[in-house]
């Protein structure tokens, strides 16, 4: 009897932990502070209760109005959330790093994320790239001398055609991995690459990811290269045409270090709920 029932219990765990190495997503629960858009400006302090009882412990954002940075991070604190990860325009990469060096260190971020390179309606061109790539190796030299990682936020407007690749694979190689690294945006990933531009990415450029924006693309939307499109179009986490399982298994292989949910949708309060249930049930 003794035997049966020691043969049970290691039964039990030997399942419990056969479950756990079968658990694709691993990491912290982080979102970005844009999801909540609406809401911040309304109530800073309702707006992080409201993240922390959905589950958040990371954030990716850079204060809110009529708040300091430094109260910012203080009410971050008190709510167990750490901040990872702020944004930087590129003209503030451009003029300033060190501006964006303290700004980052007052909110105990190790990285920094650009969102977009300027450019003329929706002609990105090479001249854009080219000037992307010298403005983020300088910068990302002052960022990186001072502990923190410059990363690039793909947008769906670099798949451009140039060369054998397009002008996103021009930025990539062109930027120094020394100082540079790239945050992908799943949706816009899939818009302007298509379906399978996000896994394609991840295995031809393994540790040049340390960010990822877990964001899906509406099932049937065909994308373009405009960098934009309806909120209709961003869906909860695993309803639309990413392939998650296999995009966060090689977003870890290729070393993302964090990931945020993003919710650019009209319904955030609604989709965001969802989205983390799906990621819980990876």
């Amino acid at each position: 009897m003794k035997t049966n029932r020691l043969m049970l219990v290691l039964l039990g765990i030997g399942l419990s932990l056969g479950a756990y190495a079968q658990k694709v997503y691993t990491y912290p629960l982080g979102v970005q502070a844009y999801t909540f858009r609406k809401q911040f400006p309304q109530d800073p302090l309702k707006t992080l209760d409201v993240i922390k009882v959905m589950g958040f412990t990371e954030l990716e954002g850079g204060g809110a109005k009529g708040m300091t940075l430094q109260e910012f991070k203080q009410q971050c604190d008190a709510r167990g959330i750490s901040i990872p990860s702020t944004g930087a325009d590129f003209g503030e990469l451009e003029k300033d790093p060190m501006a964006v060096v303290q700004k980052a260190k007052v909110l105990g971020a190790k990285f920094v994320m650009c969102a977009w390179i300027p450019h003329k309606g929706n002609d990105f061109t090479l001249e854009d790239a080219q000037k992307a790539v010298n403005v983020f190796n300088k910068a990302g030299k002052v960022l990186k001398e001072n502990g923190i990682t410059l990363c690039y936020h793909d947008h769906g407007y670099e798949f451009h055609p140039f060369e054998k690749g397009t002008l996103l694979d021009y930025i990539i190689q062109k930027t120094d991995p020394a100082y540079v690294s790239f945050e992908m945006d799943v949706l816009w990933t899939l818009h302007g690459g298509g379906e399978k531009m996000p896994v394609k990415l991840l295995k031809k450029y393994p540790g040049r990811w340390k960010l990822m924006h877990v964001k899906d693309l509406r099932k049937g939307v065909v994308g373009d290269l405009t960098g934009h499109t309806p909120a209709i179009n961003d869906v909860p986490v695993g309803t639309g045409q990413g392939n998650w399982k296999k995009i966060i298994q090689l977003g870890k292989k290729a070393g993302v270090e964090h990931c945020f949910i993003e919710d650019e949708s009209d319904n955030e309060m609604v989709n965001v709920p969802l989205s983390v249930q799906y990621l819980k049930s990876l």
